[in-house]
């Protein structure tokens, strides 16, 4: 192999549009893969053992901190599979998806990690052999994942999900544009879902499964506007989410002040997405001008950086 060859992998980020925490009970969710926020990997070939560059860490492999251990499994997974577990690589992380925000930071690393080094290494890869490598990544970093992540960072096309069954590809006809806002807060998703749980276990128990219900209801219809062009219904049933997402205690006054900007800004709905108590919020806009005035408004409102994802496909930063 050519010693100045460079190999180069990406991956973009995955929002999760409608059915957080309810997928946790069994009801359906839609994610969308989310091209304006991407991560970028370049591998070359160097003197030296091999080494990470990314913006946590800058060091050998071998001595990076357990916090990114997930992805040190990844290139050791990568480099023992392609039989190169002896290389002097320095591989290079360029991120633009914040972490902890619900937007699948961390399996975006290891998709664009993996596909990089194959490219470095000039080996095919199936998706087959990426979602496993992966999997293992993701392990680590989340315990026990769905696999929503990594089916969503490496593809480019919406997906219908329920837990325990295959992942439904969605054809998306939706002409719309989807701003997001990060609250600069990081997300608290393990505590949310453990305060749900809670709240299905105590007296008002059926109360609350009413609210997990209809969660899911909102997201079989979610999909029908997606694949019918109906914008207006899916803004309608976006912040219809984030209402039962407030009453069942996993919003904050940040998310909740970005959303009420942009539903005054003329969004066709606006709600939070991922785990809640900090992340990130999204709004639905009919054209790239009033989506430009809502993320406008929200970055004057508190929004630490916003995106724009033209739905059907092209992306505008």
């Amino acid at each position: 192999m050519e010693k100045n060859h460079r190999g180069i992998g990406e991956a973009n980020g995955k929002i999760i549009l409608l059915g957080e925490h309810s997928v946790v009970y069994n009801k359906p969710s839609i994610a969308i893969p989310f091209p304006a926020a991407k991560i970028h990997v370049t591998v070359i070939y160097q003197k030296e053992p091999t080494t990470i560059h990314c913006d946590f860490y800058h060091g050998l492999l071998d001595d990076m901190p357990e916090l990114l251990e997930s992805l040190k499994a990844t290139v050791k997974t990568c480099l023992s599979r392609l039989n190169k577990t002896d290389n002097q690589l320095s591989i290079t992380i360029d991120s633009h998806i914040p972490a902890e925000r619900g937007m699948g930071s961390s399996a975006a690393v290891a998709v664009a990690t993996t596909r990089a080094l194959y490219h470095f290494y000039q080996t095919d890869l199936t998706q087959e052999n990426l979602l496993e490598i992966v999997d293992i990544s993701e392990k680590i970093a989340h315990g026990n994942p769905s696999g929503l992540d990594a089916l969503m960072t490496s593809s480019s096309i919406p997906y219908y999900f329920i837990k325990g069954q295959p992942f439904e590809p969605i054809n998306l006809n939706l002409d719309a544009f989807l701003i997001v806002a990060d609250t600069g807060i990081t997300g608290q998703t393990r505590e949310a879902v453990a305060s749900i749980a809670e709240k299905l276990n105590s007296s008002n128990q059926a109360l609350y499964q009413q609210k997990i219900d209809e969660l899911g209801h909102l997201a079989e219809q979610g999909r029908t506007a997606l694949e019918t062009n109906k914008a207006s219904l899916l803004g309608k049933l976006m912040t219809s989410v984030h209402s039962l997402l407030r009453e069942l205690d996993v919003s904050n006054n940040q998310l909740d002040h970005l959303v009420a900007t942009a539903l005054k800004h003329q969004a066709l709905g606006a709600k939070l997405t991922g785990g809640g108590r900090g992340g990130c919020m999204i709004a639905l806009a009919r054209t790239k001008y009033q989506a430009e005035t809502i993320a406008q408004a929200l970055h004057q409102e508190g929004a630490k950086k916003t995106w724009l994802y033209q739905m059907n496909g092209d992306t505008n930063e």
